[in-house]
């Protein structure tokens, strides 16, 4: 059994930090496989996974053997000044795998998110010229709560304190006859999309509503940038989302599950789009280190991997009966929506007060919204767990 890192906190809080987070009582000290356990030994299942960022659960041997690796040649950090090799690998890695022809690395979503907002205007200052510069997005959507981000999020209780936000961003229905006549004003340059939206109630964009967006904005000079920092890198069974409704993005968005645990994120962007940006126009003092980038490229190859994609796949079409008998047997909770490894529980009580409870009875849930929990269990999360998994579920459900 791993010694936890530090001395055990002898306070239930603290003022030094920032009081941003409400947070449980209870001290996570150490993880061992899909468990977490506090300070006083408890064991929690978790289907929470750092919110989508522990795909592979805790104490991987392949990830911490790749970490140790990565240290042995004494760089963690050189600057986006050099060259190191971990970072160029990774981005000719991602092309490969992916629509996309460059790569650009940052350090979260929320600054992926803003990056792909000043591509999209610096392409479309050169495509349609001053005018074109507005970014659109969707009804439920979240896509990071930086300025540029935050207007583009579909929360008002983050947005209200923050007034007045960047301008130039809109939230529009997700309603394909409204997005026409938006979608016709030549202000437009990009519109964004989470193929899930997480954070706005695990809702499942259909497939034919993806390529209907798709064709609209190709047929008018409009670039797609797909969120998928929640939803992405494997999290739906395949290893992008997008890929499941058979169309490819101009920009994409990457991040939480990145480097298994460590700070990254990334934007991946057809020619088109990159041959735009010039010299100065972006840029980051951490993003694409080459201890990171290392770890990330050992992430990358477990995630793409067509036996854990086949194996989330299988669980999440055993999560979606589950789940769905399990609503239809009680009052207490009203629909279920999810793809994969991402579950919503739209229940009566307030979330909040089933997370709580499921906390007491040793599973980690979080929320999407007042009403829904959210599921997001590390891929590597086996059947017998899953099943355990859903039982605390429904008992904290009631």
């Amino acid at each position: 059994m791993r010694k936890p890192m530090t001395d055990s906190l002898t306070a239930p809080t603290t003022d030094a930090l920032l009081g941003v987070y409400r947070r449980p009582p209870m001290e996570l000290v150490r993880g061992a496989g899909v468990e977490l356990f506090d300070a006083e030994g408890k064991a929690y299942l978790d289907f929470v996974a750092g919110i989508a960022v522990n795909a592979l659960g805790y104490g991987d041997a392949g990830l911490e053997r790749t970490m140790r690796e990565a240290m042995e040649g004494g760089l963690v950090h050189v600057s986006n000044l050099y060259r190191s090799q971990p970072g160029e690998l990774l981005a000719e890695k991602l092309v490969e795998r992916t629509f996309a022809d460059r790569v650009f690395f940052c350090n979260s979503g929320a600054e992926a998110n803003e990056g792909a907002f000043k591509m999209a205007r610096r392409w479309a200052r050169a495509a349609g010229g001053t005018p074109k510069h507005e970014i659109v997005a969707l009804r439920g959507s979240f896509h990071g709560r930086l300025f540029g981000t935050l207007a583009a999020s579909d929360r008002p209780q983050y947005r209200a304190p923050f007034r007045p936000l960047a301008g130039g961003i809109s939230i529009v229905e997700r309603d394909l006859d409204e997005l026409d006549a938006v979608l016709r004003r030549e202000t437009v340059a990009a519109v964004i999309a989470e193929p899930v939206q997480g954070e706005g109630g695990v809702r499942v964009l259909e497939q034919a509503f993806l390529q209907s967006l798709r064709d609209m904005t190709r047929e008018r000079g409009i670039l797609l940038i797909l969120d998928e920092i929640q939803c992405g890198y494997g999290r739906t069974g395949t290893f992008l989302a997008h890929e499941q409704a058979g169309i490819e993005p101009d920009l994409l968005t990457v991040a939480k599950p990145m480097a298994g645990g460590l700070p990254m994120g990334a934007i991946l962007a057809t020619e088109a789009v990159a041959e735009a940006m010039q010299p100065g126009d972006h840029g980051t003092t951490f993003g694409g280190g080459p201890f990171v980038a290392a770890v990330a490229l050992h992430v990358l190859d477990r995630l793409s991997d067509a036996t854990l994609l086949d194996h989330v796949r299988k669980n999440g079409a055993w999560l979606e009966k589950t789940l769905g008998l399990m609503v239809e047997g009680t009052s207490r909770a009203r629909a279920v929506r999810g793809v994969g490894y991402i579950w919503g529980v739209d229940v009566v009580d307030p979330a909040k007060d089933v997370v709580e409870r499921a906390l007491d009875a040793g599973l980690l849930i979080c929320s999407a919204g007042e009403h829904t929990v959210r599921l997001l269990p590390p891929l590597v999360m086996v059947r017998s767990d899953l099943e355990r998994g859903v039982g605390i579920l429904a008992q904290a459900i009631g």
